[in-house]
């Protein structure tokens, strides 16, 4: 099997998931079987080199546990911004890598086949695209509402990489020119509404707080808000409508069929999904606007993997290192 002119020698792909909460690696066959994972937290590492020898260490394990010395390449998500094709990467909301050259140390770690390096929430685009809800669409957004927003773009059946390899950062939308800074330097941008430690932060300042020895987290007070904690559900509820809101400006612009929507804030299900829908529905004017299906992710838990693997196993579809400018 070929992937973008390369040819593949073996039959599964490292898949590597990086967030700002935790880091995964996986072992996924080329028909999307995933074989293996292992996950560890991203934060508590001292600098770069310790943050990138905890991850070296998972991909290894995840090599071994599904019982392989060698991949066909891999395929890594990463939280942006980043220099694309290159693979140099400042995640926002990882401190410790700033021009980490991480496609070069994975390609110098897994020496055998390509090593791609795209944004985390394009990957889970992908993953959506290529197996999940948004399967046979020509024109999708995915979506990902967890500890930050994010978001990537097949467009015309193919990844839609923009100018620089950034397109698809629905998280800096602005919802509100008057909102509050964002750390990319913009004001009002859509994570600071809907991201998982914004919502908690958000209501601890309306008077929430967790029970005592609970932590303050998007769990926690998703609990608050199913017992009917008044501040909790506003919280979830804001959240909702500012995504809605975005969706609908998204769909306007791009004429979209799906925009599916994974992350670890979906599990407040109508909590979050029914303000959504309404904000939506405000919002959305045009009847090509209205046809837009907004569908929870189903690729699973390990769509990120999945994505990223699919960068190498169907990268004739979903890499490619033309820019557009």
């Amino acid at each position: 099997m070929t992937s973008a002119g390369v040819e593949l020698q073996n039959d599964c792909v490292l898949g590597i998931d990086i967030g700002g909460t935790k880091m995964a690696a996986g072992v996924v066959a080329l028909d999307g079987e995933v074989l293996s994972v292992v996950k560890i937290p991203t934060g508590g590492h001292a600098d770069a080199e310790a943050l990138w020898d905890a991850l070296a260490d998972a991909g290894d394990e995840a090599l071994r546990q599904a019982g392989v010395d060698r991949v066909a390449g891999v395929g890594c998500g990463c939280a942006g911004p980043m220099t694309w094709p290159e693979g140099v990467v400042s995640p926002l909301n990882i401190k410790v890598w700033r021009e980490f050259p991480l496609a070069a140390r994975i390609h110098e770690k897994w020496p055998h086949g390509p090593a791609r390096v795209h944004n985390d929430a394009v990957c889970v685009a992908i993953a959506e695209h290529w197996m999940g809800a948004a399967k046979g669409s020509a024109n999708a957004l995915g979506m990902v509402v967890s500890t930050g927003v994010g978001g990537g773009l097949v467009l015309a059946g193919r990844v839609y990489n923009g100018g620089l390899g950034n397109a698809g950062h629905i998280g800096h939308m602005v919802v509100a020119d008057d909102g509050p800074e964002c750390p990319c330097g913009g004001r009002g941008c859509l994570e600071m509404y809907a991201a998982g430690p914004r919502i908690v932060e958000w209501a601890q300042q309306r008077g929430w707080s967790p029970d005592e020895g609970a932590n303050a987290d998007g769990i926690t007070l998703l609990a608050s808000a199913e017992g009917g904690d008044e501040v909790a559900i506003a919280a979830f509820r804001r959240s909702g409508e500012s995504v809605g809101q975005i969706i609908a400006s998204c769909a306007a612009l791009l004429d979209l069929d799906v925009v599916a929507i994974g992350g670890g804030l979906i599990n407040a299900g109508n909590l979050l999904m029914q303000p959504l829908l309404e904000s939506f529905d405000r919002h959305a004017g045009f009847r090509f606007v209205r046809r837009v299906q907004i569908l929870p992710a189903s690729a699973g838990q390990n769509a990120g993997i999945l994505g990223a693997a699919a960068l190498v196993a169907a990268g004739d579809v979903y890499w490619t290192q033309i820019r557009t400018t």
